[in-house]
């Protein structure tokens, strides 16, 4: 029985709406429930509609292998897009696989990308590395160097940031960085990762294209690794053609998860919110943290230009630096009784690592400086636990390491867990 047009979602819902039913039908319809079946199969089943497709897209609008194309993903990946406001939507293995096969995909051998200095160390190696290997110019400026953006977008192809930078959280000016690359006609492109499409819909600010490494917010669980680019139809189907040559395709199963971590996407992030301005409240008035870092703050740099651009909340990363340098950020770590060492984020729990030697180990000590990544810095994960015995954690673990020594000799930064004995 055909099903009922007048019980599909409004065309443009809610975020809660969204979240929960996704985008529209899919083009070949199966039976609908309320969760998204897993279409397992690596391969599906040729007819002559399918034939007619792949002689006429190259298997663009079909499923008929997963690498190329899966139902499930297919849904997870609609589902993002209308969080977003975008058009399509494709899902990857991980967000470095989104963030890579997009940009290739966009930017042709010999053209030219303008990113933002503020970048996830990986995403900084794969600029300032791999992509020259493979013929494309970079150029870095400041995020909030607007007349650097200017100057270097003359003739770029793409122009990249992330909304949150990671992780000192520098807001991007997102309206300005997109006028600026459309007066130059380069694609905009930003990883929203940090702010999730809760607190910003980039689409709404002029950018083209948006990132996620969906581990993160958009799944919460800490349970797969996945990446979602979406964008309007044409540039899509750009990406499209390279992923299905590069092969870095999210898996039915992981879809499926994903598919329904983002049902409560909306209610998690209202907490995650909450919780990371309470905290980061905290930490500012506590006498053993020289400087906090979180967009809600009056102190923040970009606080003004937060509250125009963030209308969801700040998000849940509170970026902290301890009295004491690296060494007594380690034992602040080992310390810890509730929230973990780890150094992913995003999830329901709380979790806590060190940049220099995990999310932008790659970096030396003159780089890290220049982000603003100075010795005893901590990136703090703020998950949806009772915000009161987060703050207790962190206030016993600062209390009962107040006698450990400073910044250690020679200006060196210790490259493993340092300090105090390990938490049984």
């Amino acid at each position: 029985m055909a099903r009922d047009e007048n019980l599909r979602p409004p065309p443009t819902p809610g975020s809660s709406t969204a979240a929960v039913h996704g985008g529209p039908a899919p083009a070949r319809p199966w039976p609908r429930g309320p969760v998204t079946p897993i279409f397992q199969s690596s391969t599906f089943e040729l007819d002559d509609a399918i034939y007619e497709d792949i002689a006429r897209t190259g298997g663009a609008e079909t499923w008929w292998y997963t690498r190329l194309g899966n139902p499930t993903t297919d849904a997870v990946a609609a589902k993002v897009a209308a969080l977003e406001g975008a058009e399509e939507g494709l899902a990857f293995a991980s967000g470095m696989a989104a963030i890579s096969t997009a940009v290739l995909s966009l930017v042709a051998p010999g053209g030219r990308v303008v990113a933002a200095r503020e970048l996830y160390g990986e995403t900084f190696t794969l600029f300032s590395g791999a992509f020259g290997a493979a013929g494309r110019e970079v150029a870095f400026v400041g995020i909030s160097d607007l007349e650097g953006w200017r100057r270097e977008l003359a003739g770029a192809d793409v122009a990249y940031v992330e909304t949150l930078s990671n992780p000192m959280l520098r807001v991007a000016d997102l309206p300005a960085i997109a006028r600026l690359a459309r007066e130059a006609g380069a694609t905009s492109i930003v990883d929203n990762t940090f702010a999730s499409p809760v607190n910003v819909r980039p689409i709404a600010h002029g950018f083209d294209v948006v990132l996620h490494s969906a581990t993160k917010y958009l799944n919460g669980h800490s349970d797969l690794v996945a990446g979602v680019v979406v964008a309007d139809r044409e540039r899509i189907a750009t990406v499209r053609a390279l992923a299905k040559t590069l092969g870095g395709c999210l898996s039915p199963f992981a879809a499926a998860t994903l598919d329904r971590s983002l049902k409560t996407l909306v209610l998690r992030m209202q907490r995650h919110n909450d919780n990371a301005l309470a905290i980061a409240r905290w930490l500012e008035g506590h006498p053993e943290i020289e400087s906090v870092a979180y967009p809600g703050l009056d102190s923040h740099p970009d606080h003004d230009l937060a509250a125009r651009v963030l209308d969801g909340g700040g998000s849940g990363i509170v970026s902290l630096c301890t009295r004491g340098g690296d060494e007594r950020a380690a034992a602040v770590m080992n310390e810890l009784r509730l929230i973990a060492q780890a150094t992913s984020l995003g999830g329901v729990e709380s979790l806590i690592s060190a940049p220099f030697n995990t999310s932008h180990r790659q970096l030396d000590a003159e780089q890290l400086s220049a982000l603003g990544i100075l010795p005893g810095t901590l990136r703090l994960s703020v998950g949806i636990e009772d915000v009161g015995d987060l703050i207790a954690d962190l206030d016993g673990a600062l209390a009962r390491t107040a006698g450990v020594a400073g910044r250690l000799s020679g200006g060196s930064r210790p490259r493993g867990v340092a300090g105090a004995a390990q938490r049984g």
